[in-house]
């Protein structure tokens, strides 16, 4: 039976708070709206919403009548002449969704007049502008959609907008800002990278201060450039700014996913007070008069590749064989790949394959960078012969890059310059993205 004519038989609508029995199991909670026409959507009385087939309902009974959940008035939008402009630009996640929390519903949404209704504090900071580029999920991201995204910031630049929020899924949005930072090669006015880690129907959503704190920190600072915006800590007291070739996802729903690694956070911003304090005290700072230059191009030949124990040859003769253009290993400690045979077990395992494998894509045109699967510290390839073995064949030190992060740096660097000066500029420092030396005290265990 599909959920409009269970409803209408039982004389139910959305906004009724019923009680229904699953099974042996007894459920309180409010009808919301399903996008599923065999599902009733259900708001129960922790806060979450789940989805029942109507199918398996044995029985259901009102127990108060409710108002039909729709969108509530939107504020009228009134620029204020005195604050600056802000644009949004929206690419997915749970940033753009509107809800009406007495009944869990979620809208998505996109205009400036919604985003006002939602967070009415953002009123007090800036004017808004608000851009639908996408609504996807981060993982669907290509490198064709960060040049997008480039672009529109250099759209929204010339509008003459102080700085620009970027929306998006939290999945890739640690590689998404890296891969923005190269793409946009000179970027006076911050371009600050949000997402929410907790979706809009949970009362622990971290959604609408991520995007608060970002908007302060646009208005109220000179940075310039790319940063992320997430939760400092589990805790609801303050945002963090984020380097975009630095940052990793390290935890799979915290609020504080988001940290530095081989690095330290650029300025941390009090929620309540709105108050920011910079940890870096250089960082590039905002010109007006200057223009946003992009280089959107990447290379798509290019992958990345985890060291992992018996692997087989045939995994590297693969990027020969497609004629790709760039790798990144990820390999094990100082950086370093399977390929030496101290006994018949390695021998059988076709060990002795893997260096003419890796000389073969270097030798037929690749270009090849070694990173370190441990993320703290750097790869160091002068400690152990085997680094020196991987060198002899051509393969560049990847220095204390993030793995994702060299493979954004490659593609864009095989997409922008010829095969010579990019293995003169993957090793160098051009974002951010490597550290002249390691700092101890970045990595931290709690």
């Amino acid at each position: 039976m599909k959920t409009a004519a269970f409803l209408k038989k039982r004389n139910l609508r959305e906004g009724d708070l019923v009680e229904l029995q699953l099974g042996e199991q007894l459920l309180l909670g409010t009808i919301v709206p399903e996008k599923s026409d065999s599902l009733l959507s259900l708001k129960l009385e922790n806060g979450y919403n789940i989805g029942i087939d109507v199918g398996k309902i044995k029985k259901i009974k009102k127990i108060s009548a409710g108002k039909a959940v729709g969108k509530p008035p939107v504020v009228k939008v009134k620029k204020n002449p005195n604050l600056p402009t802000i644009s949004i630009l929206h690419t997915g996640g749970t940033i753009a969704s509107r809800v009406d929390y007495r009944s869990g519903a979620v809208y998505s949404s996109f205009n400036p007049a919604d985003l006002l209704t939602m967070f009415p504090e953002l009123s007090k900071i800036a004017n808004f502008d608000s851009k639908l580029l996408r609504n996807m999920w981060s993982d669907d991201l290509r490198f064709e959609h960060i040049g997008l995204i480039a672009k529109e910031v250099q759209k929204e630049a010339a509008k003459g907008v102080v700085g620009a929020i970027i929306g998006m899924g939290t999945d890739n949005l640690a590689v998404a800002a890296a891969a923005l930072a190269f793409a946009l090669e000179k970027c006076p006015l911050p371009v600050i990278i949000v997402g929410a880690q907790r979706s809009s129907d949970r009362g622990s959503s971290d959604a609408a201060m991520n995007l608060l704190c970002a908007a302060n920190f646009i208005a109220k600072t000179d940075f310039a450039g790319v940063g992320v915006c997430m939760h400092d800590s589990s805790g609801d007291d303050s945002c963090v700014i984020l380097p975009p070739c630095k940052t990793r996802k390290l935890h799979t729903s915290r609020r504080d996913a988001f940290k530095p690694v081989n690095d330290i956070a650029i300025a941390k911003v009090n929620y309540k007070s709105g108050e920011i304090s910079f940890i870096k005290k250089q960082y590039a700072k905002r010109n007006p008069g200057e223009k946003v230059i992009v280089k959107p191009k990447f290379e798509n030949k290019v992958a990345l590749l985890k060291i992992t124990i018996n692997m087989f040859p045939g995994q590297f003769e693969f990027f020969s064989k497609n004629r790709f253009k760039g790798l990144v290993i990820e390999g094990t400690g100082l950086g370093h790949t399977p390929g030496h045979t101290p006994d018949e077990i390695t021998k059988k395992g076709a060990h002795k394959k893997f260096f003419p494998a890796i000389k073969k894509f270097i030798k037929q045109g690749g270009i090849a960078v070694m990173t370190s699967q441990c993320l703290f510290g750097r790869v160091q390839m002068h400690v152990y012969d085997k680094g020196t073995d991987l060198m002899n064949l051509g393969v560049i030190p990847g220095e204390d890059m993030l793995p994702e992060t060299a493979f954004v740096k490659l593609a864009w660097l095989l997409g922008n310059y010829k095969k010579d000066e990019v293995k003169k500029l993957v090793g160098k420092n051009l974002r951010g993205e490597i550290s002249k030396c390691s700092r101890i005290n970045t990595f931290n265990v709690e």
